[in-house]
């Protein structure tokens, strides 16, 4: 500092004598602003460097807190997780009871069904027994039993359309495993194969599920 102090009174003599006069005479003041500006800038970069510091290496209780909210926020999606798929298992159980009770509810009636598709099954073989030419006013007796016979058979099978059951008289339809059985296969003149030909037995369902297949006879190829 002495050395830049006298090359500037040296630079400012010829031009300025007063002024190299005061640079003369007072430097300690301007040496020891320079040594407090310098020490100031020196104490701001050691505390931004510890601010650095500070932040580029965490402490060990800040490390301790963020793995613990990592393994807090495993265990919450864990728990999370078992929680949905629980909903989700109750959620299968409740629809498969309810499909359960619902089933339980239309087909509980099943083999009530199939006594009573006996006591049909007679009432329509003596409806078909009794000759259609004795019919008559002639006869009254027999008429009114013939007549008591078929509205019998009516009301039965409207109780039986009333809880589902419905009859199977598939003359002319295609075969079908799941609703036919076949009896016998034989040829026929004008008719298809594969179709059925005679109904020996007629067949029911209820509510859609085939209850009792009817029995039939299948056309097959001459």
């Amino acid at each position: 500092m002495a050395a830049v102090a006298q090359c500037v009174r040296g630079a400012l003599r010829p031009r300025y004598p007063l002024l190299s006069f005061s640079l003369r005479t007072s430097p300690r003041p301007l040496c020891v602003a320079t040594q407090q500006k310098n020490s100031g800038q020196n104490l701001d970069e050691d505390r931004s460097q510890g601010q650095n510091e500070q932040k580029v290496e965490p402490s060990s209780a800040e490390k301790m807190l963020t793995e613990e909210k990592a393994k807090l926020e495993e265990q919450l999606k864990e728990v999370t997780d078992k929680y949905k798929r629980a909903l989700a298992d109750a959620e299968n159980v409740r629809q498969r009871s309810q499909k359960l009770v619902e089933e339980a509810k239309l087909y509980g009636i099943q083999s009530f069904c199939k006594d009573l598709l006996e006591v049909a099954d007679i009432l329509e073989k003596a409806t078909e027994s009794v000759p259609k030419e004795e019919i008559k006013d002639e006869n009254p007796h027999l008429k009114s039993l013939y007549e008591g016979l078929v509205m019998t058979e009516v009301q039965i099978q409207k109780v039986f359309k009333k809880h589902g059951l419905l009859r199977l008289n598939p003359v002319g339809a295609k075969f079908d495993p799941y609703e036919h059985e076949a009896l016998f296969h034989a040829p026929m003149e004008g008719k298809e194969p594969g179709t059925i030909a005679l109904v020996s037995k007629i067949g029911y369902k209820l509510h859609g599920r085939t209850l009792r297949p009817a029995l039939v006879g299948v056309v097959k190829d001459a």
